[in-house]
């Protein structure tokens, strides 16, 4: 596990110490102590816009410039990419509601595609004596099931009306499929799960399954009834041998934007701040699928991510933690892939407004499929490039490398079939 680490504040303690030791303070203590000098962030008790301005150090980006045996507050700089600081900051959203990666230091000073805080902390391991914890890394490969069949249990109005929307625009093998699922002469294209299965057998892998369990369709969560028999075996059948964790849905979003709003306007004539601190309550529809995930699979659910990765910082989060979630998987961006947190450790989330640090732990993903097909629109060869980067960039760094992809892009479709291929070629040439 390697050796804790002691914080002090009493100076002669700290002198007469043996071991290596970081003095992280203005004042210079002697020639041999390793000396990282304040920035003043740290020390700061209110949220506001920072002076940032970059430059190269080791050929890597740094900010938050001082004197010392390195040219920066590490601390400080580490602390404001981790605590997601310029999301509580005015910012520009996208066009789903969320913090536009565009907004971020990492995008405007093209760091995001590195995990920058783990390979300052590499280059700081070389020049001082301090020996910092070595990680093993880890390859975790996790699923959101939107929509766990495309035909089979699907509404009975919904296949109708796509039977004939695909008549009537001439997809006819569209057509053929949905009557060959339900007549039982193929398997639904979506049920992609004993292939997904054998994978994870043949390379020994623990991945993390996230149900979408919206008890309405309507809008994009379009899951079917998670009431539906089959739909509760899927469930426990993944729950058996698998990690699995819920999906809160967009309708659980907008009811937590609508009691946000609601605060905002009651707390209207009083000070931001008083607004923001107040209690949240947890969303109903959040601890209905909660809690229907617990009664499917008898155990109780800790672990989350975002339906479209939405979520706002810090209220998103607080409600999770009321809810009982302990390990919180969203931490990516929607429409570009890299690192969000430019971090690629698990940690804990740390409550700006409430400068406190809280159990919720944070898990940053760096590839989504739907984001290389849809949003970078990248190729097949591309896409094998970009997620093979960035699986050897993290094991690099010793760090948890998160891929995130979907059932419904790994199915044999004409579509979708060199996708399946490349996750497939990915996994036996890398696992």
């Amino acid at each position: 596990m390697g050796d804790a680490i002691e914080l002090t504040n009493n100076k002669e303690y700290f002198i007469q110490y043996n071991g290596a030791k970081i003095s992280y303070s203005s004042e210079t203590i002697d020639c041999i102590t390793f000396q990282i000098i304040p920035h003043g962030l740290l020390f700061e008790t209110e949220i506001k816009e920072q002076s940032i301005d970059c430059f190269e150090w080791n050929g890597l980006k740094a900010f938050f410039k001082t004197d010392g045996d390195i040219p920066f507050d590490i601390f400080a700089a580490s602390f404001y990419l981790l605590s997601r600081y310029e999301e509580y900051l005015p910012h520009q959203k996208d066009e789903y509601g969320r913090y536009d990666y565009k907004n971020s230091i990492a995008y405007k000073e093209n760091f995001l595609q590195l995990p920058l805080i783990n390979l300052w902390g590499k280059e700081l391991g070389k020049i001082s004596s301090f020996k910092f914890q070595v990680t093993s890394f880890k390859h975790i490969p996790t699923y959101d099931i939107d929509i766990a069949f495309a035909y089979r249990h699907q509404p009975l109005w919904l296949n109708v009306l796509g039977f004939y929307r695909d008549l009537f625009t001439g997809n006819i093998e569209k057509v053929i499929e949905r009557g060959n699922v339900y007549s039982g002469n193929k398997k639904d294209p979506f049920d992609v799960f004993d292939w997904l299965d054998q994978l994870h057998e043949q390379h020994q892998l623990k991945p993390i399954y996230f149900f979408l369990l919206a008890e309405k369709r309507t809008g994009v969560d379009k899951n079917i009834s998670p009431r539906k028999k089959a739909m509760q075996q899927l469930i426990q059948q993944h729950a058996s041998k698998y990690e699995v964790g819920i999906h809160p849905s967009w309708q659980s979003g907008n009811e937590e934007k609508m009691t946000d709003e609601r605060l905002q306007m009651t707390g209207k004539n009083r000070p931001p701040s008083t607004v923001y601190r107040q209690p949240l309550q947890e969303s109903s529809l959040l601890k209905n699928e909660i809690s229907f995930l617990n009664k499917s699979t008898q155990q109780i659910i800790t672990k989350s991510r975002q339906h479209y990765l939405r979520f706002t910082i810090p209220q998103t989060f607080r409600r999770l933690i009321t809810a009982g979630i302990k390990d919180e998987y969203s931490l990516g961006y929607g429409t570009i892939n890299g690192f969000r947190g430019s971090y690629t450790l698990p940690f804990f989330w740390f409550d700006l407004e409430k400068n406190e640090i809280t159990n919720l732990l944070l898990h940053s993903f760096c590839f989504m499929d739907a984001t290389s097909i849809f949003e970078q629109k990248y190729s097949v060869e591309q896409t094998t490039e970009e997620l093979q980067y960035y699986f050897d960039l993290v094991r690099s760094v010793n760090g948890e490398f998160i891929s995130l992809f979907h059932n419904h892009f790994l199915t044999e479709q004409p579509q979708c079939m060199a996708w399946r291929k490349m996750y497939e070629d990915f996994l036996k040439k890398n696992c």
